[in-house]
């Protein structure tokens, strides 16, 4: 599955997003940095913890220019149903894109082979639509918004500053490295 570096494919899904059905293809993600947040299934345990914590962040991201897209096979339908009647799920405001045909999920390689349900993937795509991070963990493990914001932060600061790099744990401010014969073997 190596996604990094690979361009979205056409793609059109009805989603949920602040009290409307919208429709989105894959043209309107394009022209912005996105966040593809998969999950397995509304009305369960681990999901509305991650959406929640995504949630908070989201005016954060919305200020880099960042637009979210959670997706998973459940119906438009069911996304409302699930945001009218949780109070973690109320707080969301990004997109909440329903892949009933599992479309967006085979794209990126998340669907559960017989199951019918997508893993726990993330997918950072920069304004031309192409894929610069992936990340996919199993069902019972959560995910941290504040390591994603930290990680959309990173490509974004080394999309714009060619000839350097962001070393581990790096946060916005702290020094990069620029990659050379003399930092080999002294770092």
């Amino acid at each position: 599955m190596a996604l990094i570096n690979t361009p979205l494919k056409p793609f059109k899904a009805t989603a949920y997003k602040e009290g409307k059905f919208v429709d989105v293809t894959d043209a309107d993600v394009k022209g912005k940095w996105a966040v593809f947040f998969f999950y397995p299934a509304d009305f369960t345990f681990v999901c509305p913890t991650e959406l929640e914590d995504l949630a908070d962040i989201y005016p954060t991201l919305q200020g880099m220019d960042v637009e979210v897209y959670s997706v998973s096979t459940d119906t438009h339908f069911c996304h409302k149903a699930w945001h009218d009647t949780s109070p973690a799920i109320g707080k969301i405001n990004y997109y909440m894109l329903g892949d009933q045909n599992h479309d967006i999920s085979n794209q990126f390689g998340v669907l559960r082979e017989g199951v019918g349900l997508a893993d726990r993937g993330t997918f950072v795509l920069d304004p031309e639509g192409v894929i610069q991070l992936v990340e996919i963990t199993p069902e019972g493990v959560g995910r941290n918004a504040a390591e994603l914001l930290r990680k959309v932060k990173a490509l974004q600061y080394w999309a714009s500053h060619p000839g350097e790099v962001c070393p581990a744990k790096w946060e916005e401010g702290e020094a990069t490295l620029a990659p050379s014969l003399d930092l080999v073997g002294k770092i």
